[in-house]
């Protein structure tokens, strides 16, 4: 889910952006946050499918997504396992655990 542009040039810009290329303004509207999104995704390489959380961040919000962090939610919405914030906390292999077990 790409949520709010965690390092957009406007507010608070990392040199590892700067170095790779990925250079966004924060989104204001739903348009240019499809836009980002969808341009990170190339530029990432990202091979998974994104979906964009909407201008007003609900999902964020619901979810404290930032500044990144990985879900496991069944069928009926139950959320059946997170990590802990990111980027520390993002572990793929755990997330590939609870895959297994659920």
């Amino acid at each position: 889910m790409y949520i709010n542009e965690a390092h957009p040039t406007n507010i608070w810009q990392m040199q590892s952006n700067v170095k790779e290329g990925v250079l966004f303004a924060d989104p204001t509207t739903e348009k240019d946050r499809e836009t980002v999104a969808n341009s990170c995704v190339r530029k990432l390489h990202i091979a998974i499918p994104a979906l964009i959380d909407s201008i007003n961040n609900r999902v964020e919000q619901e979810y404290t997504g930032w500044p990144d962090r990985l879900y496991l939610i069944d069928k009926a919405g139950t959320v059946r396992f997170k990590t802990d914030a990111g980027p520390f906390g993002f572990d793929a292999k755990k997330l590939a655990a609870a895959l297994q077990n659920n």
